[in-house]
């Protein structure tokens, strides 16, 4: 008889791949617990556990074994209990070629395009949470916490605008994989776990909502995660930057 393995989550709360890695292994059926890393040490934190150059959310220990960032815990996962599958024949290489293209070439988005709306609208940082518009020093803390995610993250604004000006791209990659069938069936695969969190951040900025209302990343994002807790309002980006709609 197989043996229940012993989980351990480390996670930041607004952190969408370690949304995607508990919503992974809850689809598993697994007991797990789940640990929030502290803000300003959670790197090193993270690379205590996890191994030098490990330093970002999520990881997941199994049996006192370290399992770094979500790609990998989706693999792991796989391997404890292989159903219900996040890799289901027979299309399971083309999820694993989806959920990389998520992991590398989506995921970054999600900060990036996330905290770069909040530069502009830093009194809704409490909204994203649950709360409400923040007061004005509440606002002034948000703006120091914002601009030093920047530096963290490498944002800047041509890196903002360069984003959003292929973001229709990758939207339209998203619908040609739900259609293939790839993502967007009955049941989450690590494809749609790893695009729908993604997906779930920006459609907290109102400035995309003409860009993604009605499409497929929207659907799989909604269905496996949910409607963000909070909104930033249409027009925290310059209007140039927004691509039109198609």
């Amino acid at each position: 008889m197989a043996t229940t393995p012993e989980i351990t989550l480390h996670v930041l709360p607004p952190s969408h791949p370690s949304h995607a890695a508990a919503a992974a292994i809850e689809f598993k059926g697994l007991e797990f617990e789940k640990v929030d890393m502290p803000y300003g040490s959670h790197n090193e934190e993270m690379e205590a556990i996890y191994g030098e150059g490990a330093k970002t959310v999520p990881g997941m220990v199994v049996d006192g074994e370290p399992v770094h960032g979500s790609s990998a815990i989706f693999v792991r996962l796989e391997e404890i209990a292989p159903d219900p599958p996040l890799f289901p024949d027979p299309i399971a290489d083309r999820v694993r070629e989806a959920e990389r293209w998520g992991n590398e070439q989506l995921q970054d988005l999600g900060r990036s395009l996330g905290w770069g709306a909040l530069h502009f609208r830093p009194e809704t940082l409490g909204m994203l949470i649950g709360g409400g518009e923040l007061d004005p020093g509440g606002v002034d803390y948000a703006m120091k916490f914002i601009h030093s995610t920047w530096r963290y993250h490498g944002i800047t604004a041509v890196l903002l605008a360069e984003e959003l000006a292929g973001l229709p791209a990758k939207i339209e990659h998203i619908e040609e994989l739900a259609d293939e069938g790839v993502i967007g069936g009955d049941q989450p695969t690590a494809a749609d776990l790893q695009i729908g969190s993604t997906i779930k951040v920006l459609r907290s900025i109102g400035d995309l909502d003409g860009l993604l209302e009605g499409t497929a990343a929207a659907d799989v994002a909604t269905r496996w995660f949910g409607e963000p807790a909070g909104r930033i309002p249409a027009g925290a980006f310059p209007a140039s930057w927004i691509p039109a709609s198609g």
